[in-house]
């Protein structure tokens, strides 16, 4: 005889029941042996809640804020230390690093001091309380000093957790209020300065403020890359300037702007009417290049998604052949919109359709050799294509273009033996498709715009996996806020 499917459900409804009474006559009674109840718990259970948290704006925010997230699976560690005392838990840290970026605290003191002036913000944040009743709450937090220390040390996955979770409960909420989600991707990175005083220029430094090879004693871990390099004048209106000694002109001069620090890639994605969220994050130093963000980005936003998305809008920085042949897919209509930088060839290249290329004179070039390249960040097959009127052999035609290089070996082109090389020269990018796709960019730079105002470019600390860790949850508030703004207005 089949069990019945329905009991083990109403078993664990009974179960999850009982808890609750259980939560409900410990919060009355004040009696120590239970497990303090989570904030998602909280949430669910409103009643539950204390008549002085119950009755204060701020918990009722912080909740109404944070509540969604899976508390009870977060990953936390073990809180018995070999002394007895007990650990400060992740969660509750976690949960007050939240507060205080959603509250724009400007330091740890400052959480500190509003966390002991406000003893019940504490206790709903998860920090263990003694005496905790119906009116009195005497919370047990570290000292102010301790707090970015558990920063330096929290392990990422940690707070990466609470990322996810904060994806999942949007995409429970649009499709609860169905809501449709752009199926276009948008990936770029935002650079943040180090608190150090080569980042200053007030600070007096004798020489080499930007030397690669002098590590600054501020922050062990930060890198020197440049935010951007140019070879024009900041103003037209500047007169033109020459270096004391081997005078150049002012046009041939290459300016950057250098900074010691890190960098973060986002990959985000657009509601429609709604806003944009954040579906996957990536903090690395500031010398690693934009394109090294975008496999490890792209493999945590097919786990989040459960696929792989069919469009991507991407800056000139992601120009590569790799990523226009990660979003082509011949059984489903997908590209990469992104603007062609004209580095390493010609950009109104042509191919055939077995995908040899034409060369400058529109003749169809043979291919020379072929080989595996292991100096990229994929390895992969490259082939090398050589002048139709030399190879295999010699013609005795002139080249019809009169090309620099028919004196020679002829003119070549090296391309990957890949559909996405050929797809870089060939999309295109005046159509209305490309342009509607391209659009959506702007997403992830309203992510960063937010992400500013949070106080991402300009992080008080010194390590790497605290500022790390400190992106993570920022970007989980910006999405905690847009699943707030959607149930408000719904």
């Amino acid at each position: 005889m089949s069990s019945n499917p329905i009991l083990p459900r109403i078993n664990s409804g009974l179960a999850h029941f009982g808890a609750g009474i259980a939560q409900f006559h410990w919060l009355k009674t004040s009696k120590p042996g239970l497990p303090q109840p989570n904030l998602h718990e909280l949430y669910l259970h409103p009643e539950w809640l204390p008549e002085k948290v119950a009755a204060s704006p701020e918990a009722r925010h912080c909740l109404d804020l944070l509540g969604p997230l899976d508390w009870g699976n977060f990953p936390e560690r073990d809180l018995q230390r070999n002394w007895g005392q007990e650990a400060t838990p992740y969660a509750a840290f976690a949960a007050a690093c939240l507060f205080k970026v959603d509250q724009q605290l400007p330091s740890f003191a400052r959480l500190d001091g509003y966390l002991r002036d406000h003893p019940e913000m504490a206790w709903l944040l998860g920090f263990p309380c003694h005496n905790a009743g119906k009116d009195s709450f005497e919370p047990e937090l570290p000292s102010p000093r301790h707090f970015p220390r558990l920063l330096h040390k929290m392990p990422n996955d940690c707070l990466q957790f609470l990322l996810g979770s904060s994806i999942q409960a949007l995409f429970a909420e649009f499709q609860h209020r169905t809501i449709i989600a752009s199926e276009t991707v948008s990936l770029d990175t935002k650079h943040i300065l180090a608190w150090v005083k080569e980042n200053n220029p007030k600070t007096y430094i004798k020489s080499d403020r930007f030397n690669k090879q002098k590590q600054p004693a501020g922050d062990p871990d930060c890198k020197l890359g440049c935010k951007r390099r140019h070879n024009k004048r900041a103003s037209s209106k500047e007169p033109p300037a020459t270096p004391a000694s081997n005078p150049v002109p002012a046009d041939t001069i290459s300016v950057g702007e250098f900074y010691w620090g890190y960098a973060s890639g986002v990959v985000a994605c657009k509601v429609p009417g709604w806003g944009e969220f954040v579906l996957a994050e990536l903090t690395q130093p500031f010398d690693q290049p934009d394109v090294s963000y975008f496999f490890p980005l792209m493999g945590i936003t097919e786990q989040r998604l459960g696929y792989k998305p069919r469009f991507g809008a991407l800056d000139a920085a992601f120009d590569a052949w790799y990523v226009y042949d990660y979003f082509y897919n011949p059984g489903q209509p997908g590209f990469a919109a992104i603007p062609f930088s004209e580095r390493g060839g010609v950009k109104g290249r042509k191919f055939a359709q077995d995908g040899s290329p034409f060369c400058q004179a529109q003749l169809l070039m043979p291919l020379n050799y072929e080989f595996t390249c292991h100096t990229s960040f994929i390895e992969h097959q490259v082939q090398r294509y050589a002048c139709p009127l030399l190879h295999p052999k010699p013609t005795g035609q002139k080249c019809p273009v009169d090309h620099k290089n028919f004196t020679g070996k002829g003119c070549t082109a090296t391309l990957p033996a890949s559909m996405g090389s050929r797809l870089r020269y060939t999309i295109d990018r005046d159509s209305q498709e490309y342009k509607d796709v391209y659009r959506q960019r702007t997403a992830v730079e309203r992510i960063n715009s937010q992400a500013k105002e949070l106080g991402i470019e300009r992080p008080h600390l010194r390590n790497g996996l605290a500022i790390a860790n400190l992106n993570t949850l920022i970007y989980t508030v910006i999405n905690l806020r847009l699943l707030q703004r959607i149930r408000q207005r719904a």
